[in-house]
């Protein structure tokens, strides 16, 4: 079987202890790690293995209950856990590093070595090229790469420029944790897999797709780095426009990574590029302000900690695109995110069009109940919404009803999570479910011309109650082309 060693750069950070972590001992828990790994992290300051498995176990108490283990099975994850100071900028640190790579281990080196860059972006030129120049960056190396991946599109590419120059495109794991969630791994199986819907899935049957990305929760603590990004950057240039394309994309030739990979990078060059009119006409940008979350009154966001006063950060975006293709020419595709919205939900939502010519009674309009709603999260499934008739008599009326699949029922057995599949994939070497460099600078290209007509803006971003839906114009946005978001139908 395969060995592996997999060294978190960044190893006492939030995302190495919240998710990677956590992600990694479930795939210890369900037997999926293969044997004769080693998970070796770094950091600046100094501590022993022991002291860091300590600081692990610790951070483990704040990970859901259920995701959390017992002191035996802990003790087994743990003999996994290194630890190693390193300063990034230091040559001797990255040599000291190959050794232990190198020599350390009595049956000789691994078969695969994964160097997790789970540190700020602009750490991650540094990284790859001291990488580089100690030799760990053979065949047998895969580099992975967290977003945000830049800040624009200039940053993306001189990121992506360094990371070429040290290793190959098919050892570059760009990861977006969103493709790593069951439901859409099932939106695939549910295109490509089934006759059902592909006749369908075009704009003859389809009047609006919808892709929703709520978050309940405010910045919290992270309004320094929060307030650097916003909500455009953080949510809508990866996770949404990841979800678009798998939504749009053609039907690959194969399951090959490079396929599906393609087909998506089409659709990125194909969606309607934005002029300033039209990002004055379909981009609602807002910030969320004092309010109720389930029944508990939240600043707003200029209160929160460390965000600067009279800030012009976005916390919504709702925007209105078009995919310019004969498949989907003229089907509106509307994306939103933001942040203290009424409810944590994420949802791709397939609005299909009402029947040429209704013949029940009151059912004009009612059409309209037709659609598949793919649920990402707070839990997984998909619901299909139809018409159905109550009972008998010759002028029945219809009313909506909906077949709901709870993933977590037709699947019983606990499902494989997003950063751990992921993280699995990248040990195998499975890009499937990773963005290709030119995929991840097409969608830069496509949401700068949003970023530069705002910051020309002197008005900044609508206000909206914390606890809302966002700002009002979102609602109009979609009412403009006769149509209206879930919540509204």
């Amino acid at each position: 079987m395969m060995s592996f060693d997999l060294v978190l750069f960044g190893g006492t950070g939030d995302l190495t202890w919240r998710k990677l972590m956590p992600a990694l001992f479930q795939a210890h828990r369900h037997g999926k790690l293969p044997p004769g790994g080693r998970i070796l992290a770094v950091a600046r300051d100094e501590r022993s293995d022991d002291a860091y498995r300590a600081f692990i176990q610790e951070r483990f108490s704040e990970v859901e209950a259920s995701k959390r283990p017992s002191d035996d099975e802990f003790a087994q994850f743990a003999a996994l856990l290194h630890y190693r100071r390193m300063d990034l900028s230091q040559p001797d640190h990255y040599a000291g590093l190959r050794r232990w790579v190198e020599d350390s281990r009595s049956d000789g080196p691994a078969d695969t070595v994964v160097m997790y860059l789970a540190t700020s972006p602009y750490l991650f030129p540094v990284i790859c090229e001291q990488l580089g120049a100690a030799g760990l960056n053979g065949p047998r190396v895969r580099v992975v790469l967290e977003k945000p991946l830049g800040h624009d599109l200039a940053s993306a590419q001189d990121i992506n420029r360094v990371v070429k120059s040290v290793f190959q495109e098919q050892q570059a794991f760009r990861i977006d944790h969103y493709l790593g969630k069951p439901a859409v791994q099932n939106l695939m199986a549910l295109r490509f897999g089934n006759a059902l819907f592909e006749p369908l899935w075009r704009r003859e049957s389809i009047a609006n797709i919808q892709i929703t990305l709520a978050e309940g929760l405010g910045v919290g603590t992270r309004g320094d780095y929060y307030d650097k990004t916003g909500a455009l950057r953080d949510m809508v240039q990866n996770h949404a426009l990841q979800l678009l394309t798998m939504i749009a994309m053609e039907p690959p030739s194969t399951n090959d990574a490079d396929a599906i990979r393609d087909e998506k990078l089409k659709v990125l060059k194909s969606l309607r590029p934005f002029s300033s009119e039209a990002v004055a006409r379909d981009v609602v940008r807002g910030q969320y302000r004092a309010g109720t979350v389930n029944g508990q009154a939240v600043p707003g966001y200029l209160e929160e900690v460390k965000v600067p006063p009279g800030s012009h950060c976005e916390t919504f975006v709702a925007l209105r695109t078009e995919v310019q293709n004969w498949r989907w020419a003229g089907v509106p595709f509307y994306l939103r995110t933001g942040k203290r919205l009424a409810a944590r939900d994420a949802q791709i939502v397939v609005n299909f069009r009402e029947v040429p010519h209704p013949i029940f009674p009151g059912s004009s309009g009612l059409s309209r109940a037709n659609k598949l709603v793919i649920k990402l999260q707070p839990e997984d499934g998909l619901e299909l919404h139809l018409l159905a008739a109550k009972g008998g008599g010759s002028n029945e009326t219809l009313s909506p009803v909906s077949l709901d699949l709870d993933f977590d029922k037709a699947f019983p057995t606990e499902r494989v999570g997003a950063y751990e599949r992921l993280l699995l994939d990248a040990i195998a070497g499975r890009l499937n479910l990773f963005v290709r460099s030119d995929e991840q600078e097409q969608a830069w290209r496509w949401v700068e011309p949003v970023l530069h007509a705002w910051a020309q803006d002197s008005v900044g971003p609508r206000p909206y109650a914390a606890g809302s839906w966002g700002p009002p114009a979102a609602s109009a946005l979609v009412a403009r082309d006769g149509h209206a978001w879930a919540e509204e139908q």
